[in-house]
């Protein structure tokens, strides 16, 4: 792509005040790179996965609601990871956090392994006990 044909399309990078390093030609047929603050195919790409994001985020907080997850499964999807991020950053095996995401076993969970999970999503020990939800 040509340096004056990169798109220019207002995006959620603009509202962040970032752009977006992409690679060009220019007026020599050399490569270099340009900033982008967008273009209309990726914005709705881009938008279209944080819907995504959204619905699972609100799909896990109605788990908790309703008593099928723990608390843990919605900081998870809140916070964008998934079962082998939030393992490698908690320093457990998978199937002890998927464990964890049982509400039976989430309570009885020790403070230091609370802490280890709240610390990792950025709360309180309190915070991560006590959501509901709601």
């Amino acid at each position: 792509m040509k340096k004056q044909d990169l798109p220019q399309d207002e995006s959620n990078l603009k509202s962040a005040n970032m752009t977006e390093v992409l690679y060009v030609t220019d007026e020599n047929d050399n490569y270099t790179t340009a900033n982008s603050i967008g273009w209309d195919a990726k914005k709705a790409a881009l938008e279209e996965s944080m819907d995504l994001i959204h619905e699972r985020i609100e799909e896990a907080k109605q788990n908790v609601a309703n008593n099928v997850v723990s608390p843990i499964v919605y900081f998870m999807e809140l916070n964008k990871m998934d079962l082998q991020v939030l393992a490698a950053y908690v320093g457990m095996w998978q199937w002890r956090v998927k464990r964890h995401g049982k509400p039976k076993i989430f309570k009885t969970l020790s403070e230091s392994t609370l802490k280890k999970y709240a610390d990792t999503f950025g709360i309180t020990v309190d915070e991560l006990k006590n959501f509901n939800g709601k």
